[in-house]
C-alpha cells in the first residue's frame, strides 16, 4: 500500500538544541499536546512513555520501534503508530547524524476527550447493527498514512503551532476528524490483511465478492445489491467504514492485485493490466503511477533488482 508523507516542520536551530537525542519541542493545548522530537546521533533503546494515548508519525529519517515485547520494526516517514496511555516504548536511531537527523511528531490526546468523541460518534452516527461501534483497535497500531489521514494530521499540527486565540476550538474539531480517520485507516488495513472478519458487517461479503471478481464490471448498483442495501445507504456505510468510496476501493484492489502479478519478472505489463481487471493499459499505468509513485514497469524492475541483491 502506498503512503503519504506529512509536511515537515523546520528543524530546531543548532544553538537552541537541549540534547542531541530526542530533543523535544512542545505545543500544549486544552485537550492535546504536540511534541516534536529530533535526534542527531545514533542511539539505542531510548525509553519513552506518555500518560495519554499518543499518535506518532515519522517526518524524517529512520527509527526502530520496540513495543509490546514484540520484535522491533522499522519506522519511516509516511507511517503512523498509535500507542495507548502508559505504554513503555524503546527506540533505536541507527542512522541519525547531524546531517541526517530523525524528526517525529507525537500527539498526546487527553483520554477523557477520546471517550467523549467516541460517545458522540456512536450516539450521533451509529454504525449498522447493535454490535458495531466506533472504537480504536489497539492491536492494529502501525499503518501507512493515506491522503486523508495525512491531511488531517497536517491540519492538526498547524492548529497546534498556531498563535490564534481560536486554536483550541479548531484543534478539538480536527481531533474528532483525526479519530475518525484513524479508525477508518485501521479498518482498511484490517481488510487488506484479511483480519477483518465481522460476518454481520455487509462490507465483509462485498469485499470478498470484489476480490473474486476483479475482472468483472463493478458498479455501485451491483455492489449495493450484493450487500442487500439501497445504493445510497451502501455508499454511506462503505465511505464511513473505510474513508473511501466503493469504486475507489475496487480500483485499490485492482492495483493491489497488479502489484502481486508484477513480482513475476517474466509477465508482460499488458497481461498484468488484463488480469487485474483493467481494460485500458494507459489508464492502468496512470492510476498505478498515481497510487504507487512509479510506473508498473518500474515497480516490476525494482522488485526484480531487490531479489537479485
Amino acid at each position: 500500500m502506498s503512503k503519504t508523507l506529512l509536511h515537515t516542520p523546520a528543524l530546531t536551530h543548532e544553538k537552541s538544541l537541549k540534547t542531541l537525542v530526542e530533543n523535544r519541542t512542545v505545543y500544549s493545548l486544552n485537550n492535546c499536546e504536540l511534541n516534536l522530537f529530533e535526534t542527531y546521533e545514533a542511539s539505542q533503546l531510548v525509553p519513552l512513555k506518555f500518560n495519554d494515548l499518543v499518535v506518532t508519525s515519522m517526518l524524517r529519517g529512520k527509527k526502530v520501534m520496540h513495543l509490546f515485547d514484540e520484535p522491533g520494526f522499522d519506522y519511516l516517514p509516511g507511517e503512523t503508530v498509535v500507542i495507548p496511555s502508559n505504554v513503555a516504548m524503546k527506540i533505536d536511531f541507527p542512522e541519525a547524524t547531524t546531517n541526517n537527523p530523525t524528526q517525529c511528531l507525537a500527539l498526546a490526546i487527553d483520554q477523557t476527550k477520546i471517550t467523549e468523541m467516541l460517545h458522540f460518534l456512536n450516539e450521533r452516527y451509529p454504525k449498522e447493527g447493535n454490535t458495531q461501534f466506533w472504537q480504536l483497535n489497539y492491536q492494529n497500531y502501525f499503518f501507512y498514512n493515506n491522503v486523508e489521514l495525512a491531511t488531517t494530521i497536517n491540519k492538526l499540527v498547524k492548529e497546534c503551532m498556531s498563535t490564534s486565540i481560536t486554536k483550541d476550538v479548531l484543534a478539538d474539531l480536527t481531533l474528532q476528524e483525526l479519530l475518525i480517520r484513524i479508525i477508518q485507516t485501521q479498518t482498511a488495513k484490517a481488510i487488506e490483511e484479511g483480519s477483518f472478519k465481522d460476518p454481520n458487517n455487509p462490507i465483509t461479503e462485498v469485499v470478498d465478492f470484489i476480490r473474486k471478481n476483479l475482472r468483472e464490471n463493478m458498479t455501485l448498483k451491483r455492489l449495493s445489491e450484493k450487500s442487500c442495501m439501497s445504493t445510497t445507504s451502501f455508499y454511506r456505510l462503505f465511505k464511513r467504514e473505510l474513508g473511501m468510496s466503493p469504486i475507489d476501493f475496487v480500483l485499490h484492489e485492482k492495483i493491489r492485485a497488479a502489484k502481486k502479478l508484477l513480482k513475476n519478472p517474466t509477465i508482460q505489463i499488458n497481461e498484468v493490466c488484463y488480469l487485474s481487471g483493467f481494460e485500458d493499459a494507459n489508464y492502468f499505468t496512470r492510476l498505478f503511477k498515481k497510487q504507487e509513485g512509479i510506473t508498473p514497469k518500474q515497480y516490476q524492475l525494482l522488485h526484480v533488482n531487490t531479489i537479485i541483491q
